[in-house]
């Protein structure tokens, strides 16, 4: 049996703001965000197992994504934990779906926190073979495994 990648999509919406950064970034902005994330094994080989053929069920990919990411950034503001209280605080009428995070949400640094995240989620025998995070439709960050080992 081949090792083989198979890689699912995923769109979500969110804002964020870049603390100290010195260009229009600075300012609270939102993106449409593509996500895609390749595993890579070996698919099941047991024709009595319903599986059979897959690496792992397209489905069960979703969900660990969607829980694990999705679910807590769609339609959310990401700022670091360096933004002071104060700034954002007043919003909170119109900011319910705040993730404050441990480092500036690049999507270079959001991508390497997404990498840790799913790869934890994973079930036995599949790995994270790469991520692709599109912040805009000619800009992405990309994440390998071979890369961070």
């Amino acid at each position: 049996m081949a090792k083989v990648r198979v890689t699912k999509h995923f769109d979500f919406e969110m804002a964020h703001v870049l603390w100290n950064y010195d260009g229009p970034c600075r300012n609270l902005h939102g993106h449409s965000y593509r996500l895609f994330v390749t595993v890579t094994g070996y698919p099941v080989n047991d024709r009595k197992n319903p599986k059979d053929g897959m690496l792992i069920d397209f489905g069960q990919l979703k969900k660990i994504v969607e829980e694990t990411i999705i679910k807590d950034l769609d339609h959310a503001l990401m700022i670091s934990r360096e933004v002071p209280e104060e700034y954002y605080r007043s919003m909170d009428s119109i900011i319910q779906k705040l993730h404050i995070v441990d480092y500036q949400p690049t999507c270079e640094n959001m991508i390497a926190d997404f990498a840790v995240k799913i790869s934890e989620k994973l079930p036995p025998g599949i790995g994270l073979y790469s991520l692709r995070l599109h912040e805009t439709s000619t800009s992405y960050a990309e994440w390998f495994a071979s890369d961070n080992q």
